[in-house]
């Protein structure tokens, strides 16, 4: 009858409804209903595992649909009515409530918000949430633009793609915005945060004027460069274990309506690596950016902000029917060199209809003509549903055959990590992105990222190597070829992305991130028994 499966116990043989009927007529409904929810949840076994790709069409781009929309339209009207600075105060006071009640409990477990595992991002689920203390921080809005500060300020869970909608048309924009819709600005912060402009800018934590933490006792600390700094430099990366987040003012810059892009193919690494590194090291590129589609060929892309357009070379290429961006980009190393003209919001978010190039595993007919046409004014499927969704055997396959992660290196080493790259994955595309990593604030203040040393200097200049998809290489053994790949990040004084599958021991974490300030902090602000370690929340173990 499937009772386990329905999540019900056996009804009584005695037992009669409530509306009166005989217990066997009871029953017989009862075993009506366990029947149709057995089938049920076979159809949708059966769905998950053998047609995925339907199943993403039919049930998943529908719900995430609904669930765009409803979300633009409440957040387009708070801010309009400017009602979100209002309800802040309260909505931080009640994150304040739960915590002090939890140390008047005795403090007898960790605390991690109680935002579901499956809402996230990345990848894998966090396991650690259903053995702690769960607490709500249910803080959404974009609070308020300071047009004369250069600022925005946001809650936590305020999305990429929300934001972009709301100060776009104000004139400003933010001086940097990861491209996919739904980042969260805590996660952004907290986690890491690269994009195209991050080679002047920094990561996402180097937006950041300053941020609002309750913390293990429940008060409100604030931080800046100038105000409890030490805090304020190691709040990035430090996962939720120092506190909560629950507002951050961040850094805006004048906006303009286009992105004038220039596509430069290359079919040597050596061309390639040295044209990207001359581009991120030039302060006049507002963009920069590289795809790798082999060992020997890429696009390089830079990009400034204009108001100027050449209307022959404009291309709307969010609008629902244009090619998926990273398959645009493939064309010019047939074509040759080109430029183009992108609406800056399109431009922003180039990625995330493809989920840069993932959908194509999920939906494999979604770049095609007809589809785009038909559907694509539907994709993508949010990634909090493909998970929520996602039986155990897609996990152990994922977990086995697919690779997602970001590593961060020294410029100067591109070509050896893409290589290392290759020979651990064969994995193409790979996303090449450059970021500055300042390194006079961790001297003075510490953080996660200790600055590197190249040729018995330090180097600010990094580049994100992104690799998201199945390997093609036959001798790929997740453990293992991860393995090596963090050996060698941290032989190049790298670092690996926190959202991503984690495979070193903790020494060799604490080897690959300072840890000193932290650990200082942790004692300071009674983040003990308050909080998990960064590693005790990253590590293979703590995720499923």
């Amino acid at each position: 009858m499937c009772y386990a499966e329905s999540g019900r116990s056996k009804p009584d043989a005695g037992s009669s409804s409530k509306n009166g009927m005989t217990g066997s007529a009871a029953r017989f409904v009862q075993s009506i209903v366990d029947s149709m929810s057995c089938a049920l949840n076979r159809w949708i076994e059966y769905m998950l595992t053998y047609h995925r790709s339907i199943f993403a069409c039919l049930v998943l781009l529908p719900m995430s649909l609904v669930y765009d929309a409803v979300s633009y339209v409440r957040s387009s009207i708070v801010f309009k009515m400017k009602s979100a600075p209002a309800h802040h105060a309260a909505r931080v006071a009640h994150v304040q409530k739960q915590v002090k009640d939890w140390n008047a409990d005795g403090r007898r477990r960790p605390m991690c918000t109680a935002r579901a595992g499956w809402k996230t991002i990345s990848l894998r689920i966090g396991t650690y949430k259903e053995t702690m203390s769960n607490i709500n921080v249910d803080l959404y809005d974009v609070l308020e633009v300071d047009q004369k500060a250069r600022t925005v300020r946001v809650e936590p869970l305020a999305t990429m793609g929300q934001i972009t909608s709301l100060i776009l048309p104000t004139g400003w924009t933010l001086a940097l915005t990861p491209e996919l819709d739904d980042l969260t600005v805590g996660g952004l912060i907290a986690g890491f945060g690269v994009e195209t402009s991050s080679h002047k800018h920094g990561l996402f934590q180097h937006i950041v004027k300053s941020i609002e933490l309750v913390t293990a006792d429940g008060e409100v600390v604030n931080c800046s460069a100038t105000e409890n700094p030490e805090l304020f430099y190691s709040i990035p990366w430090s996962y939720g274990t120092l506190g909560f987040i629950v507002s951050a003012q961040l850094k805006l810059v004048p906006t303009k309506k286009y992105a004038h892009i220039t596509y430069t193919p290359c079919h040597t690494q050596q061309d390639y690596t040295k044209i990207f590194e001359a581009a991120a090291r030039n302060m006049d590129n507002d963009f920069v950016e590289c795809l790798v589609y082999s060992q020997n060929e890429a696009v390089v892309m830079t990009g400034v902000m204009t108001d100027h357009v050449v209307q022959a070379k404009r291309n709307a290429i969010g609008n629902y029917y244009k090619p998926w961006f990273y398959k645009h980009v493939e064309q010019f190393l047939t074509i040759g060199p080109s430029n183009e003209y992108i609406p800056l919001r399109d431009y922003y978010h180039r990625h995330s209809r493809s989920i840069f190039w993932e959908l194509s595993d999920i939906i494999p007919f979604g770049n095609e003509p007809i589809f785009r046409y038909l559907f694509g004014w539907a994709v993508p499927p949010k990634v909090s549903l493909l998970k929520l969704t996602q039986i155990e055997a897609t996990r152990k396959l994922y977990e086995l055959h697919h690779v997602v992660q970001d590593m961060l290196v020294p410029i100067s080493s591109t070509a050896e990590c893409v290589n290392i790259f290759h020979d651990e994955f064969d994995l193409y595309p790979l996303w090449l992105c450059p970021m500055q990593l300042p390194s006079a604030s961790h001297a003075k203040y510490g953080g996660f990222l200790k600055p590197a040393i190249v040729d018995g200097k330090p180097e600010e200049m990094f580049v994100d190597i992104g690799a998201y998809g199945n390997p093609a290489n036959k001798g790929f053994v997740a453990a293992e070829s991860m393995k090596r790949v963090e050996a060698h990040v941290r032989r190049l004084q790298g670092f690996q992305a926190l959202y991503a599958d984690c495979y070193m021991t903790e020494q060799e974490f604490e080897q690959m991130f300072d840890h000193t300030t932290y650990k200082k902090l942790r004692k300071q602000y009674r983040c003990e028994d308050a909080f998990p370690t960064v590693y005790g929340k990253i590590n293979r173990s703590a995720r499923k």
